[in-house]
């Protein structure tokens, strides 16, 4: 495992590979040799590397105006706002873009202070929402508790994992908001049961609390449909997206209803960077390769495809996940399956589970690289 040298902060444990080139799932390194990525850079290449459709509408943005902010109107933020409402679950329509996962979580519980009047958020516990302070303190881990606590931040009750009946207790009248990750990203894709969705949403409303999704991960077609929202069946009052909106150049995106958006006025939220022409061309073009190749469908049938030929390994205890967020737990400790891995020039990731691998691959796999993850997982789980 490489680490950062030289002047850059040694914050990232990095894998054996220097990239210089990449397409479709495919990077090549420094020495010209192929790895299969089967990780996506954390679920962020969601149309693979470099497609096409994608470079050319950045090319083409970066030709004609590289950058102004939203002081400005431009015709590419409504338009991305436009696209992608249309492909959210019905009543998440008002759009406000920023640059990362953790800022479009950070604003979702602002607006929610903002309109209950209330301070409380409480989290579930696994969740990882981002590592600025507001969400370290809805983020589970002690490192994140500790760092929240230092700043002074207040630290979000946490519900234990798919337990109604700790919910119902925890959303007392001081709650503004209950922040789930529909499907967990670093606890090792582990996907909260329906019951549970079912039980926040009817609580939720019950009580005046406001429902929030983290679908950071977990959305732009990761699980089988565009989000995990619309694959439960339970619609959220907010939910945040990033990672996978532009294909890696970064974006986030707050997405409210209109209970929640109710009364904002100039200067309640702002972004230097959020929602600048560059990003809403990529964001643009993603979406219109997400629908144009039905990538999310896609993603539930590859999904299906790797669950099927992982499942019987040995070694392999268990799947969770949806789609192309899939979790493997395995017997032997992950990182030492993700470190053979690298070795057949797969590149995978871990998890805060010591025992679980995570796949988040393009969510245009191809069947054929699908085969080929099955494989080399087979020949290090047997080894």
């Amino acid at each position: 495992m490489l680490t950062a040298t030289g002047t850059l902060l040694p914050v990232y444990a990095q894998m054996p590979v220097k990239p210089v080139s990449g397409r479709g799932s495919w990077i090549i390194d420094e020495d010209g040799a192929r790895w299969l990525d089967a990780y996506a850079g954390h679920a962020v290449t969601s149309t693979g590397h470099c497609h096409p459709h994608v470079v050319a509408a950045i090319t083409r943005q970066a030709g004609e105006l590289l950058f102004y902010s939203a002081l400005l109107p431009h015709p590419s933020r409504d338009q991305l706002a436009r696209d992608l409402v249309a492909m959210l679950p019905a009543g998440l329509d008002k759009v406000f873009f920023a640059n990362s996962g953790a800022e479009a979580n950070e604003n979702l519980m602002m607006l929610a202070r903002r309109r209950t009047q209330r301070t409380t958020i409480v989290a579930l516990e696994g969740g990882w929402h981002g590592r600025t302070m507001a969400c370290q303190a809805v983020t589970d881990g002690p490192k994140y508790v500790k760092n929240a606590a230092l700043a002074g931040m207040p630290l979000a009750p946490r519900v234990p994992f798919n337990d109604i009946a700790a919910l119902e207790a925890a959303l007392t009248s001081d709650v503004a908001a209950l922040l789930i990750e529909p499907v967990q990203g670093v606890a090792g894709a582990r996907d909260v049961s329906r019951e549970f969705l079912e039980a926040a949403r009817r609580l939720c409303t019950e009580r005046g609390t406001a429902l929030l999704f983290d679908e950071v991960q977990s959305g732009i077609g990761r699980c089988g449909a565009f989000t995990a929202a619309q694959l439960y069946g339970v619609t959220p009052d907010g939910m945040s997206l990033a990672k996978g909106l532009a294909s890696g150049v970064p974006i986030g995106c707050t997405v409210v209803n209109e209970w929640l958006s109710e009364g904002i006025q100039i200067g309640d939220l702002g972004s230097t960077f959020g929602g600048g022409p560059l990003a809403c061309a990529a964001a643009i073009a993603t979406l219109e390769v997400v629908r144009g190749e039905d990538l999310s469908s896609h993603a539930g049938r590859i999904g299906a495809q790797l669950r099927a030929g992982i499942a019987g390994l040995p070694g392999v205890t268990r799947l969770q996940g949806h789609g192309l967020f899939i979790g493997i737990v395995t017997e032997q400790p992950a990182k030492q399956v993700q470190q053979a891995l690298f070795a057949e020039k797969v590149l995978t990731g871990t998890s805060d589970d010591p025992h679980v691998l995570r796949l988040l691959p393009p969510l245009n796999f191809s069947s054929d690289e699908a085969d080929l993850v099955i494989a080399a997982l087979a020949r290090v789980l047997a080894a």
